[in-house]
């Protein structure tokens, strides 16, 4: 239902958190390798995002939790801005092991989706903060 919604929308941005959430629960080991493949790379989001090193599965479907019961019990903009900066250090992972990687294109693709949520994640915090995510 909430899929189609705008990204920046507070449907669209509640999907997305959802979707994140669903993906590492179900593919913690990939999650935690395109995690930890972005790290050097986004330093800061890194330290936002909340993820010891070296970022273990289970601790990645940890803090995928913690992040989403933020939206309900915490500041709902710090929430969407730990989410944004996980999907900017896992779009740096999937980047880099592109590289390496028979199906690079598809990874790249991948990347940039990624870091296009992260964005859209990023702004409906600001849109929060101001009271004009709908």
């Amino acid at each position: 239902l909430w899929s189609a919604r705008p990204a920046r929308s507070l449907p669209g941005t509640l999907w997305r958190l959802s979707a994140l959430r669903e993906w590492v629960q179900r593919s913690p080991e990939q999650a935690s390798r395109e995690y930890a493949a972005g790290i050097r790379f986004t330093d800061v989001a890194h330290v936002v995002a909340g993820i010891p090193e070296p970022p273990r599965p289970e601790e990645m479907q940890r803090v995928a939790d913690q992040i989403l019961a933020g939206v309900f019990e915490g500041d709902f903009a710090v929430a969407l801005e730990r989410a944004a900066a996980f999907c900017a250090v896992v779009a740096a992972g999937r980047a880099e092991l592109a590289n390496d990687h028979d199906a690079a294109s598809a990874l790249t693709r991948s990347a940039a989706s990624m870091l296009t949520t992260g964005e859209d994640l990023r702004a409906c915090a600001n849109l929060w903060r101001r009271g004009d995510l709908d």
